[in-house]
């Protein structure tokens, strides 16, 4: 659902400042004052948006036992990559965030890796008290994945070889049901599946030996989309353009092959870019692009 990816913003903005200054000589009330800072800010985020979610979202619906929902027909599984990928960032995130406080490595991948699960299974919960959703299996299983990709790699292999990325364009589609795919661009991004490309960026050099000349910061990039969706389930109403025209829109899976950037490998000394790149590394960078679906092969010069 789209108001799981408000507050992962906010994550965003409050780690990408924290994830690459680990290798810093510091004296232990400097790790102590990080340490206060990290715990700090982390909890008053999670708290007060979990506080303003209930009241500003769930309020609205009357609440009652907790059940269970299954959505997995839903949005062609648009959702649940949604999940893995938000799950995916904010582990990536606080793991970056449990270094810069210099807190230990265990902490680090089963606290600070386990962060995005738990707040969104906090979520989840919130979802099966309510009488308009309830708590999704599906959901569960896509943020424990998520979460586990996360902590796998940096627990094998020090680095995140294989992200989890994002790219959005505008459908065309929320015009024709904009209460439910958005009104505007900016809940668009939130709200309209049809527009919104996951990927799995894979970094090459990463699994080559050490000395190559392939570039460090090139990935291959495999994407998932769905397109066709004005509903949940079904187009089930009639939709006509300006002329009266009838129009048919065929729900279909889009897959993807590109190139990628591995931000995060671009070497520099500065710390205020290494933040950037941490943090707009959770976008796929526009490349030609490759798409295949049931329709056929179709090739973009630059596909965002």
């Amino acid at each position: 659902m789209p108001k799981r990816f408000i507050f992962f913003f906010l994550f965003l903005t409050l780690l990408s400042s924290k994830s690459n200054c680990q290798n810093d000589s510091l004296s232990t009330s400097k790790i102590k004052q990080r340490k206060i800072i990290l715990l700090g800010s982390s909890t008053a985020l999670t708290v007060g948006s979990l506080i303003y979610l209930n009241q500003a979202w769930y309020q609205q619906y009357n609440t009652g036992k907790f059940h269970f929902f299954n959505d997995n027909p839903e949005w062609l599984q648009m959702d649940k990559v949604g999940h893995f990928f938000t799950t995916y960032q904010v582990g990536r995130l606080m793991m970056g965030g449990f270094d810069w406080a210099h807190l230990t490595k265990k902490q680090k991948l089963f606290i600070g890796g386990s962060t995005g699960l738990i707040y969104m299974t906090a979520i989840e919960c919130m979802d099966g008290f309510s009488s308009g959703w309830g708590f999704s299996w599906g959901d569960e299983t896509a943020n424990i994945l998520g979460a586990s990709l996360a902590i796998s790699q940096q627990a094998f292999w020090g680095n995140q070889r294989i992200q989890v990325k994002y790219s959005y364009s505008q459908s065309g589609l929320a015009q024709y049901n904009p209460d439910l795919l958005g009104k505007n661009f900016y809940t668009q991004i939130l709200k309209d599946y049809n527009g919104q490309t996951y990927w799995l960026s894979v970094n090459p050099s990463s699994f080559i030996k050490k000395q190559n000349k392939f570039p460090k910061w090139l990935n291959f990039a495999f994407g998932y989309s769905a397109y066709g969706m004005l509903g949940a389930r079904y187009n089930n109403f009639v939709v006509e353009d300006k002329n009266g025209t009838v129009l048919n829109f065929e729900r279909e899976r889009r897959f993807y092959f590109s190139l990628d950037v591995d931000l995060t490998r671009i070497k520099t000394k500065s710390r205020l870019l290494k933040s950037i790149f941490s943090a707009f590394n959770m976008l796929k960078f526009p490349a030609p692009t490759i798409q295949f679906s049931n329709k056929g092969v179709r090739g973009y010069a630059l596909y965002f």
